[in-house]
């Protein structure tokens, strides 16, 4: 990665967490500095699963009745991690908006603690911890990639680092999905927006919590927000490149960088925070594929045939002399119109990346008259174009020194 985008890129690998995020770090926090009587009474929070499951585990460790509420959105298996540390869950709303003001009123019927999982100061604080370690573990760092969803992270880790070392720059980057961060920061205080399906569901926050915008604003550099294809294909590049099982929220970094949003940081020496690998089991399947067909390496195309005997390992046979390999393959003859002896045949195949791409295309159109070729067009057009900006910064960088 750091060859191949011209930057030092480092990792902070959160999600070898043992709950499999940052959250614990806060969820502790919070609930050792309890005052004893909240501690015999419990806590509520609400959460997408991370701060659930962070807040469940330590809450067992430490003998605390924890109770979570969690949107049906929320992934199958962190709700049920929540259960088996012994948390009361309570599955309400469709989001997190929803959740929250669940948890909100369970809290004062039952007199318990609420715990806002991105925006109590103790949970600023215990998360700002991995700015503590940023800072310890890379002591010349020049920039952190911070991933956004209700602020808390980006609030503790800006603030320590800042305190440490204010020349280093701070990025929140965030889905454009679900850009709260970004509306907050233009408007100058958080105000609710609309959340929408998103890969990185852990960063689905309608509105970033107010201390952690009012403390974040003044030392963030930089909100980013990225394309849910870049999240598919960072996904896959962790898992490919460094054997990383990392959720979209923990991605957000890495895809900032490989979508060429942070040209300026060419040369210099990048922390990535990977926040969580909590991704869902039924999901990452369909991730791994998105990110394939994103990179041009799954590519689908429907060509019109002839439906006599060999028309279709005709098809086969010039799919295969170039590598090509067919991944599935439908035919289809009863909404065919014209030739009643031609069939469209649709196929998805696999290939090494963009130019195989375009020596399948050549031999299709050499040999057919009718076909149509799916493809990331847009976006294969705008990497092609951040990679030539990284390069010239680079390029440009290195002349300097010498």
């Amino acid at each position: 990665m750091s060859t191949l985008y011209g930057m030092e890129i480092y990792y902070k690998n959160e999600f070898l967490q043992f709950t499999g995020s940052f959250k614990e770090r806060g969820a502790r926090n919070t609930l050792l500095l309890l005052p004893p009587e909240s501690k015999q009474a419990g806590v509520i929070s609400a959460s997408l699963g991370n701060h659930s499951q962070g807040i469940s585990y330590h809450g067992s460790l430490l003998n605390i009745p924890v109770t979570v509420v969690m949107p049906s959105v929320a992934p199958i298996m962190k709700i049920q991690k929540c259960r088996s540390f012994g948390a009361n869950v309570v599955v309400h709303g469709l989001n997190m908006k929803e959740a929250k003001y669940r948890a909100m009123e369970l809290a004062k019927e039952k007199g318990i603690t609420y715990v806002n999982g991105y925006d109590h100061p103790h949970i600023i604080a215990g998360q700002g911890t991995v700015g503590l370690e940023i800072v310890e573990q890379v002591p010349d760092v020049d920039a952190v990639l911070v991933p956004v969803g209700g602020g808390g992270l980006l609030a503790g880790i800006a603030v320590a680092i800042k305190h440490l070392k204010p020349n280093v720059l701070i990025y929140g980057v965030e889905t454009f999905k679900c850009a709260s961060m970004l509306e907050a920061m233009n408007r100058n205080e958080p105000v609710g927006i609309d959340i929408r399906s998103t890969l990185a569901d852990g960063l689905a926050v309608a509105t970033v919590g107010y201390n952690a915008f009012f403390t974040a604003k003044p030392v963030t550099d930089k909100i980013i927000t990225v394309k849910e294809e870049w999240l598919a294909r960072a996904i896959l590049r962790l898992v490919e490149q460094q054997k990383f099982v990392v959720e979209g929220a923990g991605a957000v970094g890495v895809a900032a960088i490989m979508a060429g949003l942070v040209p300026e940081l060419a040369n210099k020496k990048v922390v990535c925070v990977l926040t969580g690998g909590n991704i869902d089991t039924t999901l990452l399947g369909r991730v791994l594929d998105r990110g394939l067909a994103a990179e041009n390496r799954y590519v689908k195309f429907k060509v019109t045939i002839s439906d006599r005997p060999g028309g279709l390992s005709e098809l086969c046979r010039h799919i295969a002399s170039i590598g090509v390999s067919i991944k599935d393959i439908l035919q289809e003859r009863a909404w065919m119109f014209g030739d009643i002896f031609s069939v469209e045949v649709k196929v998805v195949c696999e290939t090494r990346g963009a130019d195989h791409v375009e020596q399948l295309r050549e031999i299709i159109c050499s040999n057919y008259k009718e076909y149509f070729f799916t493809e990331f067009n847009e976006e294969k057009k705008k990497a092609a174009a951040a990679a030539a900006l990284i390069a010239a910064n680079s390029t440009e960088a290195s002349a300097s020194k010498r």
